[in-house]
């Protein structure tokens, strides 16, 4: 099972808004370690309502989640105005992006263009037709695609 895939931040509350705000994923935990100074968010696609109140066993159940995504906040990161964090897409490339699956890429891009969301790709643009593009806070990719517009594109 892949459990999480962590991306640094630098602003956790401008994050936050557009992986809850924007994305429509759950909070799931907060996990602050004052003493190495970063916090760590674990977020889901989980219901607010199955999220369990006690602190352990929301650890446990917040582990046992598929496909998290883990925002790292390193304090004070959001006062230095000279960093910025590597979204594995310039050079040298590494990481790539991560996929959010949509009922229909087409209306989502309209909810995102309301909301301010910078599109690296529209889903009418280039030769990949029909998955879009965006970018977080941070500048990481993110895919948005339909499962089902999927099996069209990868058709010959």
């Amino acid at each position: 099972m892949l459990q999480q895939t962590m991306l640094r931040v630098k602003d956790p509350a401008r994050s936050l808004e557009f992986y809850t705000g924007v994305l429509g994923m759950t909070l799931l935990q907060k996990i602050d370690f004052p003493s190495m100074r970063f916090t760590l968010y674990f977020l889901g696609y989980e219901d607010k309502s199955d999220v369990p109140m006690d602190v352990k066993e929301r650890t446990a159940w917040t582990f046992s989640r598929r496909a998290t995504i883990e925002l790292t906040h390193n304090w004070g990161s959001e006062s230095d105005a000279s960093l910025s964090y590597h979204n594995g897409n310039g050079k040298p490339t590494g990481f790539g992006h991560i996929g959010v699956a949509v009922p229909d890429v087409y209306a989502a891009c309209k909810v995102f263009e309301r909301r301010g969301v910078k599109f690296l790709k529209k889903p009418e643009a280039g030769k990949m037709k029909d998955l879009a593009f965006i970018q977080d806070p941070d500048g990481y990719w993110i895919e948005i695609l339909s499962p089902n517009n999927m099996v069209t594109l990868l058709s010959p």
